[in-house]
């Protein structure tokens, strides 16, 4: 009752509960705020922290930017029930969501420019001429029909949280790159995905307590990791036991002129090399799934021992 009252009390102010209606349907920082309702930057600041105080927001920093989401807990689940008693016909939440559509667009031009301007090909998949169709029809075929919490790490635009979105009650993706976030935050927006986030951070320090995801997916990373070995413990350390990793990535093959390219740090990995690093990493490998081509991809699904604790994974990535 307590906690109830004290959202109550947070959100007993038109603006918050419109801040709060915001954060419900995606992530926002505080100049997009003051752009979707017109209000200064303190007046905003103020409002988001009372809510945060109430635990109905949580911040994120990336960069120079907060960014302010809906918790994954029980007063996250109080604040969509509030959210949920709103009327969709509101003329001031409509027009919130009309000038928000606009942020979201903004954002994502800005990203794109951004990378065009780095001459950076974020689709990787594009660039090397995969298959991404079948690889896709895969993945789906290969993971359960329902999760609970899905984290994908190297998220970059965000395509495989949306694709993994309908099986998953909740869904993380991790980048290190503040331009592929952007894509990434406007795609779930366009897709009306709210209970698919992304955060910035490091896959070899993921910001994630242990044991709490019940999958963890690299789609195309590991191959430029400087230490796979570590990068797949400190994914195993986020699920629990029995949790289920998969790795994506190319089959080894003799491209050099690939490699060099894309600065990719392994020309792929062989079955047996795949094999080693994941029960390295604490986890069971399952059997593997190939889709033939100019470059052969890998599925590698592999489920977390019971019997790897969090201490002797963290000692992997240590």
């Amino acid at each position: 009752m307590d906690r109830l009252l004290a959202s109550l009390r947070a959100t007993a102010e038109p603006t918050r509960f419109r801040l709060l209606a915001l954060a419900a349907s995606g992530a926002f920082c505080v100049s997009e705020y003051c752009k979707i309702l017109g209000q200064s930057q303190p007046r905003v600041s103020r409002h988001l922290k009372l809510l945060c105080d109430a635990g109905l927001l949580e911040r994120s920093r990336e960069g120079p930017n907060v960014w302010f989401t809906v918790p994954e807990d029980e007063a996250g689940a109080i604040a969509r029930a509030l959210v949920a008693l709103l009327s969709s016909d509101d003329p001031i939440l409509a027009a919130d969501r009309r000038q928000a559509a606009r942020v979201l667009s903004e954002r994502a031009r800005i990203a794109s420019d951004s990378l065009k301007r780095r001459r950076a090909d974020w689709d990787e998949m594009r660039a090397l001429g995969l298959p991404a169709d079948l690889i896709e029809t895969s993945v789906l075929a290969l993971l359960p029909a329902k999760f609970d919490r899905l984290l994908d790490i190297g998220t970059g635009t965000g395509r495989l949280l949306e694709l993994l979105a309908p099986r998953a009650r909740s869904a993380l993706g991790i980048d290190a790159s503040a331009a592929m976030l952007a894509l990434a935050r406007a795609r779930l927006a366009r897709a009306e995905l709210p209970h698919c986030t992304v955060r910035q951070g490091d896959m070899y320090r993921l910001p994630i307590v242990a044991g709490c995801m019940d999958l963890a997916v690299l789609q195309m990373v590991l191959h430029y990791a400087e230490d796979p070995q570590a990068v797949l413990a400190e994914a195993a350390r986020v699920l629990r036991p029995g949790g289920l990793l998969l790795v994506i990535d190319l089959a080894a093959h003799s491209r050099d002129d690939l490699t060099r390219s894309f600065a990719h740090r392994w020309p792929g990995f062989s079955p047996d090399a795949m094999h080693r690093l994941l029960v390295g990493a604490g986890a069971e490998p399952g059997l593997m799934h190939t889709i033939p081509g100019s470059l052969t991809v890998c599925l590698w699904p592999a489920r977390r021992l019971a019997d790897a604790s969090a201490a002797q994974l963290h000692q992997l990535t240590a």
